[in-house]
């Protein structure tokens, strides 16, 4: 089944739950063009291009993967075209400032465009991806020189960008990086060592690839106050802008992989011939304060591969049970009914649903408040927004990812036997959806980032404005009195207290059990997102009510998902809560010889 982005529910989200005309009145946004009526055109350009240059290559990609002969990768056929499409017509610098030739749109209207990509294909659209969290990193972090050297043709596509942190020894902990970078007294380094896990490290689809490398000075201390960061370009630039000779930086190999096949993902091998030539990113020691700036986008990027490839899941499921003509209706037919007749059918679509939409609405509400963060005219806002913005990463990140990979699940099951066999492409988002709740920083990882930097540092602080925020809502749901919103907000309140009740035993046992608390990480990531989820689904459920007369149809339907989703999925968060407060000890009681 061909991929169709859904602009209407994108547009939905961000008028009535993430605020797009709050958002575009922001004077930077609004110098650069950024109004409510833009957004629909810019979207709809997004999905034509995505349905028909990209999406087409997701099935052929899978079967024909990126290969590496002599050092050289070529990727699958079709890519290396319509990558230069995609930076001819401007998606690369969609969010980037309008100074280095980007579009400076608001992070709102890129995610929903960000989205459209990798629901079309994960595989194509890591390249971009990464590319924006180095673009990202250099608007941050490097000297001016270094930013008009490389980010204006990273925006423009003509380069790209990687990510080089992991090494075999260092995976998540990044202390362990022993990759070398010597200074050579005219201001630049040179780099040895060896990289893995680069996502186009090495490829054909760009002149140029500006490398980001964690790398260790001679002088450095250790662990990861030792660590800096460095640009190596995989091609030296010359004075004038143009190309020179090849840095002293190659690709040895590429995995062959479960999922996201046509992604080259490189090891790297740094300095065999001398040393590759690097810049120093800001100061020595800094480096990853610099590339968090990286992966926090990274993170959130990859929230949003895992609400991409649920909804290219969703959409293919639906089809397939419309199409699929087996058993009789349980109400009675005179023959056999396609499949979306039946209840359990009904109970798997409607779960793929419900989890997507209730991931796509709090993803874009972090968007907005990430913009708010940054262009808000009020400094106060801006704090409180960047606060907000900071705990929802981990959670779209953690949340949205295992969610996909539970939605995809569901995809393979609708399809039945077919959904096994490969030729469906059901298998393929399986696959795909695998990689999402490892790479960035694993489920884990973003669950103590919660627990510890996002709860505890602040004392509650932010999940309490959370909390306040949620409640707000209940307040509406019972002033609108409908048998719809009394059935949420029957849920919404029991799922907000729960949510209320682990914050309050993580605060007081964060420092005295931390083993204990921690155990319960990931179990209040998911309670988080269930009950967040649900927030935003609640609020839609509201608008929705109130814009009905426009359109029964689409309204009627986001209103019994959130019904929905408060029903059926919801619930859950009361169990987690008691998972969380009472299983601490049995999680830590067996020695390690017992196991």
């Amino acid at each position: 089944m061909p991929y169709v982005a859904p602009v209407k529910d994108m547009l939905f989200v961000m008028n009535e739950l993430a605020g797009l005309a709050e958002v575009v009145a922001y004077p930077s946004y609004a110098e650069a063009g950024a109004d409510v009526d833009l957004a629909p055109a810019i979207l709809e350009e997004s999905a034509k291009f995505n349905q028909d240059v990209v999406a087409p290559l997701n099935w052929p990609s899978d079967q024909t993967p990126s290969s590496l002969k002599d050092g050289v990768v070529t990727t699958t056929p079709g890519f290396k075209d319509a990558f230069a499409q995609f930076a001819a017509a401007g998606w690369q610098g969609v969010i980037h400032p309008a100074e280095f030739g980007g579009q400076g749109l608001p992070k709102l209207i890129a995610t929903a465009c960000f989205e459209m990509v990798h629901s079309a294909s994960l595989s194509f659209a890591l390249c971009p991806m990464l590319t924006d969290g180095a673009i990202e990193a250099l608007l941050t972090a490097a000297s001016p020189e270094l930013q008009e050297q490389f980010v204006p043709q990273m925006i423009a596509g003509e380069w790209t960008g990687s990510m080089c942190l992991t090494e075999p020894q260092a995976g998540s902990d990044l202390s362990m990086v022993r990759s070398r970078a010597v200074p050579e007294g005219d201001g630049t380094y040179r780099i040895f060592g060896t990289k893995i896990y680069i996502t186009y490290g090495e490829h054909d689809m760009a002149k140029n690839i500006v490398h980001l490398v964690l790398a260790r000075t001679p002088d450095a201390p250790e662990g990861v106050k030792g660590i800096s960061l460095f640009v190596v370009p995989k091609f030296m630039v010359n004075a004038n802008g143009s190309l020179g000779e090849r840095n002293d930086v190659h690709c040895v190999s590429i995995e062959h992989k479960l999922g996201i096949k046509a992604s080259p993902t490189a090891v790297l091998q740094f300095g065999d011939h001398g040393g590759a030539v690097a810049y120093l990113v800001g100061e020595e020691n800094r480096g990853l304060e610099y590339m968090f700036v990286m992966m926090n986008a990274a993170r959130f990027a990859v929230g949003m591969q895992g609400i991409a490839v649920a909804e290219r899941a969703y959409q293919k499921a639906v089809q397939y049970a419309k199409d699929r003509v087996q058993s009789r209706d349980l109400a009675g037919s005179p023959g056999p009914v396609a499949i979306i007749h039946q209840p359990d059918v009904k109970r798997m679509l409607m779960t793929m649903r419900a989890y997507t939409e209730a991931c796509r609405a709090l993803a874009y509400y972090a968007a907005a408040a990430y913009d708010a963060q940054h262009a808000a005219p009020d400094e106060t806002e801006q704090k409180a927004n960047q606060a907000i913005y900071e705990f929802l990463v981990p959670i779209v990140k953690g949340f949205s990812t295992e969610m996909s990979i539970e939605v995809a699940s569901l995809g393979v099951q609708v399809h039945g036997g077919m959904g096994f066999i490969e030729e469906t492409g059901a298998a393929q988002h399986y696959r795909d959806a695998r990689i999402l709740t490892i790479y960035e920083g694993t489920t884990a990882i973003q669950a103590n980032d919660l627990v510890g930097r996002k709860t505890v540092r602040d004392g509650g602080t932010t999940a309490k404005v959370l909390v306040q925020k949620i409640m707000q809502t209940e307040k509406d749901l019972a002033a609108s009195a409908t048998e719809d919103a009394k059935a949420v907000l029957k849920q919404l309140s029991a799922g907000r207290m729960a949510f209320e009740e682990v914050v309050t035993y993580i605060l007081a046992n964060a420092k005295s059990d931390a083993k204990a608390v921690y155990a319960g990480s990931v179990a209040y990531l998911r309670l988080c997102g269930l009950v967040l989820g649900a927030w935003q689904m609640a609020r839609g459920l509201l608008a929705a009510q109130r814009l009905r007369e426009a359109d029964p149809s689409f309204y009627d339907a986001k209103i019994t998902t959130a019904r929905f989703f408060a029903e059926n999925l919801l619930p859950q968060s009361q169990a987690l809560a008691i998972s969380i407060i009472e299983s601490g000890q049995s999680t830590n009681a067996l020695a390690v010889e017992q196991f």
